[in-house]
């Protein structure tokens, strides 16, 4: 069984679509998922379509039960967030970001950004099959909100981060 975000087609894009599409965090999202399109699947997608996984519409999540184990879809989408979110602190601060998610069967867990010794970037994760954002516009500022937050650390914790 499919999840719902995976067969979604994007309808028209509108012009905070296009903003989205354009950030930096955005941009390391699209160039991690098609790094992993060795078989040219998605060559011909826009980079909206390859991004739709991502987008959840209030229907789609009324229609999941509150309480489901994520899938290995689920879980690949959330840990190729995490690696965009590090590659677009690498490319901001210069420092290397290894993210790390540990969730369990039923979808509670964590996410974490480290760079050098430091965690520059921690979430608590629930209900982790429910993953996604309402639109490409919340998906690219909650990506974007991160690399801030993580940059941030990084600045002021810089020998941790530099160790």
């Amino acid at each position: 069984m499919t999840s719902p975000a995976t067969d979604a087609t994007p309808g028209p894009l509108e012009d905070a679509d296009w903003v989205a599409l354009s950030a930096p965090f955005t941009k390391a999202l699209i160039r991690q998922l098609r790094a992993h399109d060795t078989s040219g699947a998605w060559e011909r997608k826009s980079d909206a379509e390859v991004l739709a996984r991502y987008i959840l519409t209030r229907e789609q999540l009324r229609a999941m039960p509150l309480i489901a184990d994520p899938g290995p879809e689920v879980m690949w989408r959330i840990e190729q967030f995490w690696s965009a979110l590090g590659l677009a602190v690498e490319e901001t601060s210069g420092l290397i970001g290894t993210p790390m998610v540990k969730l369990s069967h039923e979808g509670f867990g964590r996410a974490i950004l480290i760079v050098g010794r430091l965690v520059a970037v921690s979430r608590i994760m629930r209900d982790a099959h429910r993953f996604g954002f309402g639109s490409l516009e919340a998906l690219a500022s909650e990506g974007e909100r991160l690399v801030t937050d993580a940059v941030r650390s990084i600045e002021q914790f810089s020998e941790a981060a530099r160790a």
